[in-house]
């Protein structure tokens, strides 16, 4: 099937309450959502969900519908995330969580991991007091105290450099994220990559808090009461960059299965949670195994925390992800322990 995807800049440029736009018109949030993110396909999509979109965009269909172009994906060097949900490189990526489930050691490890890498790192300061914001500072090089001062320092260093941006959803929920990427659509600039959090939480309840996303990180509770971080969840995370086109398809394949896996070890890790797991079905058994020891790979040192874990950071090549992660599926690591794999970076 040829290579089509929503155009999601232009929708959350000209629609940026789609959440209430979108259940005027009689759509779900959360199938807009996923046609955003690439976890529906637009192949897939009804018609009329696309004429409805395209209706609210005040577009054409062939507007809305960006054919034969491909989303380059930033490899992070973090597990989780360039199996799961890669970053979309300019794009817009919404980090969904609570406070205290990790998303700005995230936050300040992606900011650390791109400034090394040659991109420039700025900040729209959120509204109000947020001490917690000091975490990511040693990991911005230019802070804006309001909307004009960031489109001023991004149209400035956009002209030759990528950047990263960051802000709150206090911004989006204004409207000022919105005006502020349009204008600088409007004068060529593409090379910002935007990271969206909130930091109240109130995320977490809603439909479509960020507005239309390219890369959707959905922070797991359960992860985080467990210290198993990034407390990504590789189930509900996706990416846009993970439309068929877009990825290897030995990726794609390993992503599928390690996604099923992971499922099914979730549902067999409630059972074994009342009943010990010398009640599952001896069938059940290896899956539950093998689940744990993925789960367990997936966590990951990171650099920002080093000084409070003890542990040095650690990137790994997507390569090397996949093949470790195709080993634990195929029952190469069964002899190894599960404490053997957690926080650790690629298989020895």
């Amino acid at each position: 099937m040829e290579n089509i995807r929503l155009n999601v800049a232009l929708l959350r440029r000209r629609v940026p309450n789609l959440t209430s736009a979108a259940r005027s018109v009689g759509l779900r949030p959360a199938t807009v959502s996923n046609l955003c993110t690439g976890k529906i396909p637009v192949g897939r999509s009804e018609v009329r969900t696309l004429v409805a979109l395209a209706d609210l965009a005040e577009c054409s269909l062939d507007e809305l519908i960006i054919r034969g172009e491909k989303i380059e994906m930033i490899e992070t060097g973090i597990k989780t995330l360039d199996l799961f949900a890669p970053l979309a490189k300019g794009g817009t990526i919404g980090l969904v969580a609570r406070p205290g489930m990790g998303q700005l050691v995230l936050l300040a490890e992606m900011l650390h991991r791109l400034k090394a890498s040659g991109y420039v790192t700025v900040l729209l300061k959120p509204e109000g007091e947020h001490p917690e914001v000091n975490d990511i500072m040693d990991e911005i090089q230019f802070v804006s105290h309001t909307i004009e001062e960031a489109y001023e320092k991004l149209a400035k260093l956009g002209k030759d450099k990528e950047i990263a941006f960051a802000a709150d959803r206090s911004h989006v929920i204004s409207g000022e994220i919105q005006d502020l990427q349009e204008r600088l659509q409007n004068i060529g600039i593409d090379s910002v990559t935007t990271f969206l959090v909130d930091l109240k939480g109130d995320v977490v309840d809603e439909d479509l808090p960020f507005g239309p996303l390219e890369t959707l990180w959905q922070f797991d509770a359960d992860l985080s009461a467990r210290h198993h971080f990034p407390a990504v969840n590789p189930i509900y995370s996706t990416s846009s960059v993970l439309e068929g086109a877009h990825l290897d398809q030995t990726h794609l394949t390993i992503q599928q299965r390690a996604k099923k896996l992971l499922r099914r070890y979730r549902e067999l890790r409630s059972l074994v949670s009342i009943h010990g797991v010398e009640k599952l079905p001896s069938s059940e058994i290896q899956t539950y195994k093998r689940g744990e020891r993925l789960e367990a790979y997936l966590t990951q040192p990171f650099y920002v925390a080093e000084a409070f874990t003890g542990k040095k950071g650690e990137s790994i090549q997507l390569q090397d992800t996949l093949n470790d992660i195709r080993k634990i599926m195929d029952g190469v690591v069964d002899s190894i322990e599960v404490d053997q794999l957690t926080y650790i970076g690629k298989l020895n």
